[in-house]
């Protein structure tokens, strides 16, 4: 049986008096710089928050045989990521806590799709 498409219809939002989903405001150079390093899987990304209340989010770089570089802690920095975490673009995960620190992990949060609306099988004139 082959797929096919389902168009919604929709109606002007002021007939049924919803309101539009708000878009994502446009993010700045650096945010979306930071966003793709939460977002790649391969980086694992995390946030220290001392006693005192200080952040730091950083990853670590591996070590570059071509270039010789890496192989170190690196920051990130802390304005652009809490405002991806305000925005709920970056969510923490489970704390981690000794006495000095809690230690969480940071992940992109990941869009959820619509939900799939099966098509309506319509009564056929015999």
């Amino acid at each position: 049986m082959p797929l096919t498409v389902v168009r919604t219809q929709t109606a002007e939002p002021r007939a049924t008096n919803r309101r539009r989903p708000r878009p994502c405001a446009p993010l700045s150079l650096a945010e979306a710089d930071v966003l793709r390093i939460v977002a790649d899987t391969r980086t694992p990304v995390f946030v220290t928050v001392r006693a005192g209340g200080r952040r730091r989010y950083s990853y670590w770089r591996p070590l570059d045989s071509a270039t010789g570089r890496g192989g170190c802690y690196v920051a990130l920095p802390t304005a652009e990521c809490d405002k991806l975490h305000a925005a709920g673009r970056i969510t923490l995960g489970d704390p981690l806590t000794d006495p000095a620190r809690t230690t969480y992990r940071v992940t992109a949060v990941r869009t959820p799709a619509g939900p799939a609306r099966p098509v309506r099988a319509r009564p056929r004139a015999a």
